[in-house]
């Protein structure tokens, strides 16, 4: 697991770490803007397989909202494109709150935001649209219009904000699929302003957290040191299942497990361990058998970091 720097994007990382590794399987887990800094959770060999379980997960962050200018990209790397003056009495419940204590106004926007089960993402994100990226196509200066999406925001609160220039600082935490970049601009236009993200941080990308992150000009030694086994990844990241050795066997031939060959904790995706410690599978429980999801050929000392 990288802390990503400013700058480079998430591909530049994921090529920074080919050359220091010596190898072309790396993968990484939730994309994060040049801008951004923060977690980002590298795959190396096997442990690319677990990257859609792995960018699945809830993530967290740390935002800096700037007030009074939109930019086309919502955040500070993008053009200005709209002005738009704060209000007084923004200005006022600005001055009046901290982290501590949150103005009326500010209690409202950030629990209308707490309930938001709706967002518009930005255009210039990843997003497919007519075959071709969003971002694209917007750089393109091409009118984009992309429909709101289902997301789910599990905490939200005020870190530290300003009225001289006006900038509120906020914590969320948030399913995959929500964008801290709409969430600038919608806190600001329910403000009735504008806004633009002047920073953000990630701090947790599901179970892996910016404490255990590593700069990105860590010497290749101690970054091949620091991977982590797949097994222990996956129990991480998934509910555990144990296999017998005849389930195992059976689900590395990819043949449908019996349920007293399978300890399941439920039938959601699970990490499928044999006797001895091993991932052999990611599967799950369906009609009262197990069913292999991906199959795994583990290497000792492979797995995201």
């Amino acid at each position: 697991m990288v802390d990503k720097p400013r700058g480079p994007t998430s591909h530049d990382v994921v090529a920074h770490v080919r050359r220091a590794l010596g190898t072309r399987e790396v993968g990484h887990a939730g994309t994060l803007d040049p801008m951004a800094t923060g977690v980002l959770v590298i795959a190396v060999g096997e442990a690319t397989k677990l990257v859609p379980w792995l960018t699945a997960a809830e993530k967290a962050y740390e935002a800096t909202v700037a007030l009074g200018v939109e930019t086309d990209s919502l955040d500070a790397e993008g053009r200005e494109t709209a002005r738009i003056p704060v209000a007084g009495d923004v200005l006022d419940a600005l001055a009046e709150s901290s982290g501590a204590t949150v103005a009326p106004l500010l209690r409202a926007v950030l629990a209308a935001e707490r309930e938001r089960s709706e967002q518009v993402p930005p255009v210039f994100s990843a997003i497919q649209q007519g075959g071709e990226r969003a971002h694209t196509r917007a750089r393109r200066g091409e009118h984009v219009e992309l429909a709101a999406r289902p997301v789910r925001v599990h905490r939200l609160e005020l870190v530290a904000c300003s009225d001289r220039p006006p900038w509120i600082a906020v914590r969320v935490e948030a399913d995959k699929g929500y964008y801290v970049r709409s969430l600038g601009r919608d806190l600001a236009a329910a403000l009735g302003t504008a806004g633009h993200l002047t920073s953000l941080r990630r701090t947790r990308s599901g179970c892996f957290a910016i404490d255990e992150a590593l700069p990105l000009d860590t010497p290749p030694d101690e970054l091949a040191a620091r991977l982590e086994a797949l097994p222990r990844v996956a129990a991480r990241a998934l509910p555990v299942a144990r296999l017998t050795e005849t389930g195992a066997r059976d689900a590395r031939f990819g043949r449908p497990v019996r349920p007293e060959d399978l300890d399941a904790p439920g039938t959601g995706p699970c990490a499928w361990l044999d006797p001895t410690g091993e991932l052999v599978a990611i599967g799950e429980v369906v009609d009262g058998r197990g069913r292999v999801v991906r199959g795994f050929t583990p290497s000792p000392g492979e797995g995201p970091d």
